[in-house]
């Protein structure tokens, strides 16, 4: 039985990504964000919650308590794309999975919190041609995360194909 599973795989016969068509992702009507209105999944499939993911240190050079460790927004939010796609990675998940993403934005001190650097790193994760699934997102501004550093941490739901 294994091995037939295994040869009708190789040769077409159960498309590898049948059971994730059947999850709906619904865009805005009248626009072109990079963000599903809504997203239906089917009774049935499992859900998989991913914890807050924050940064890596972007600069081992810099002091990691100071603000020139971690980067921009921009270089924040791709850090935590990137620790995302590898957890998501280790649980045999790709970002192509996520359905729901809750972004947590912070504003620098006397600043207003850069969305355009945050979509800058998004837009390299979702809605390209390599991955055009788009999860429904909220993005909130907090006053701070729990290191001061920090201005991007993101939760994702992912469904299991």
């Amino acid at each position: 039985m294994k091995n037939a599973l295994a040869l009708a795989l190789l040769l077409g016969a159960v498309p590898l990504i049948a059971q994730a068509e059947d999850i709906v992702r619904h865009k805005t009507p009248g626009s072109d964000f990079p963000i599903s209105r809504a997203v239906e999944v089917p009774a049935g499939k499992t859900t998989v919650y991913l914890s807050g993911v924050v940064p890596s240190v972007a600069d081992q050079n810099a002091d990691s308590k100071t603000a020139a460790a971690w980067g921009d927004t921009k270089a924040q939010t791709v850090s935590v794309l990137n620790n995302i796609d590898a957890a998501l990675k280790d649980l045999d998940l790709t970002m192509g999975d996520v359905v729901k993403m809750q972004v947590f934005l912070v504003a620098p001190e006397g600043a207003a919190a850069d969305f355009a650097g945050f979509m800058e790193g998004y837009t390299q994760f979702f809605g390209t041609e390599a991955q055009p699934n788009l999860p429904a997102r909220s993005a909130m501004i907090v006053d701070a995360l729990v290191n001061p550093n920090w201005l991007v941490e993101i939760e994702v739901t992912a469904v299991r194909p």
